[in-house]
């Protein structure tokens, strides 16, 4: 063989090469993508039941603790007003914010409870508390979940090669799942007895 054939087939030999591996590369990071996506998605199906199944419970919870302290009706409002916010929430955003508002309600109505020892002795109300922490103990498990994968997601379709096919798959930078107060959702709503 003549040395300028050899060098034009080191030549195409070396690109094909690369063409190769950033095929490679490109085919990997766009089904790691995909599958982000797809975890991400989950993770805010998992938050969205869990703030169905307490939003389930606050009803309860407010006929409770009404039943003793009736003449409270501006907090029980507030409760109701919250619940519906947060069940009408579509985006991490706006949970987010209802959230807020949702756990300085449920503050209150467990203050009121406080003063009524007959409720808070009642083994139903203690059974929905119950609940109401460990649906609060799993809505911060999700939260977690979600933000984890908000953030893997969002650093992965800002890389390269990534970035340049995530906008046609319609992956965009999420929202976290945060609240303006993080001290509203620090701890559960809980009765001290």
């Amino acid at each position: 063989m003549q040395p300028g054939l050899i060098g034009i087939l080191v030549a195409v030999g070396v690109v094909v090469l690369l063409a190769l591996v950033l095929g490679a590369w490109s085919w990997a990071s766009y089904h790691s993508l995909v599958a982000l996506r797809g975890r991400v998605d989950e993770a805010w199906a998992d938050i969205v039941a869990q703030l169905q199944r307490r939003a389930e419970l606050v009803p309860t919870i407010v006929e409770t603790v009404r039943g003793y302290a009736s003449h409270e009706s501006r907090v029980f409002d507030s409760v109701a007003v919250a619940r519906t916010e947060t069940l009408e929430a579509t985006t991490p955003a706006a949970a987010s914010a209802a959230e807020g508002r949702l756990q300085t309600a449920l503050r209150s109505t467990f203050a009121v409870s406080e003063s009524y020892p007959q409720l808070q002795a009642s083994q139903g109300f203690l059974q929905l508390q119950s609940e109401l922490v460990e649906t609060e103990d799993s809505l911060q498990a999700a939260r977690r979940s979600y933000n984890g994968g908000v953030r893997e997601l969002n650093a992965k379709a800002q890389g390269f090669p990534a970035r340049l096919f995530a906008p046609r798959l319609g992956v965009t930078s999420r929202d976290f799942f945060e609240v303006d107060a993080p001290s509203t959702i620090a701890e559960p709503p809980r009765v001290q007895f």
